[in-house]
């Protein structure tokens, strides 16, 4: 069965050319151009995912979703907006979102966070991923365990092992991987991956890791 998804846009020619493009992946996509749609389409309808336009009529995206995570529904949720202050970023994760993706955007890029969301239970149980030899990754909380020891990693190399975990024995680019582990208000550092990478190599297995020249890496899953 394929996983339907909810796209919230008041732009139609937009609305139409997202729909078509995930429609060719394999998506079902059921498009609403104001709040009270979406609500009515949500409500009769299952939705694994929604991406959601902020500035559309009678319920903006931040006061839809809000209502939504108050009734304790719990879909995942990606605003795709021309909203591009910190400010409006913070607002979105207040309101219950999973990822913020600022217009212009790239057709690929919103297909990879949307398979990132649709994947985050891939290999787990109770939140946990088992990396062998004792190691258990845990999703909820981004720590890294060796029996019941956490091991020591940074934010950006927890949420680095997280997005390998994510796309198991995928090739992930440095610009995917400079785009998850660096705000648009930082400046990416290929010493610094370099250096998450040796770090996370030492924790789980330097042969977890595989290099690809001058494109990116991949986590090797058993």
């Amino acid at each position: 069965m394929n996983n339907t998804l909810l796209l919230l846009e008041d732009d139609l020619q937009l609305s139409d050319t997202v729909k078509q493009f995930l429609e060719l992946k394999g998506y079902e996509v059921y498009c609403a151009y104001d709040g009270l749609q979406a609500q009515e389409i949500v409500y009769e309808t299952h939705i694994d995912l929604m991406l959601l336009d902020v500035k559309v009529p009678y319920l903006n995206g931040f006061e839809f979703l809000k209502s939504l995570r108050k009734e304790g529904k719990e879909i995942a949720a990606i605003f795709i907006t021309s909203l591009n202050s910190v400010e409006d970023v913070e607002k979105g994760f207040a309101a219950g979102c999973d990822d913020y993706i600022r217009k212009p955007f790239a057709l690929k890029e919103l297909l990879v966070r949307i398979e990132s969301l649709l994947k985050r239970s891939y290999g787990t149980h109770d939140g946990q991923i088992t990396l062998g030899q004792g190691l258990v990754f845990d999703t909820k909380e981004l720590i890294l365990l060796q029996g019941t020891q956490r091991i020591p990693l940074k934010t950006k190399e927890l949420k680095l092992l997280s997005l390998f975990l994510q796309h198991p024995n995928e090739l992930l680019s440095y610009e995917l991987i400079s785009e998850t582990l660096w705000n648009y208000d930082e400046s990416p550092s290929s010493g610094s991956l370099r250096t998450y990478i040796k770090t996370i190599r030492a924790a789980i297995g330097k042969e977890k890791i595989e290099t690809v020249k001058n494109m990116g890496y991949r986590f090797v899953a058993q």
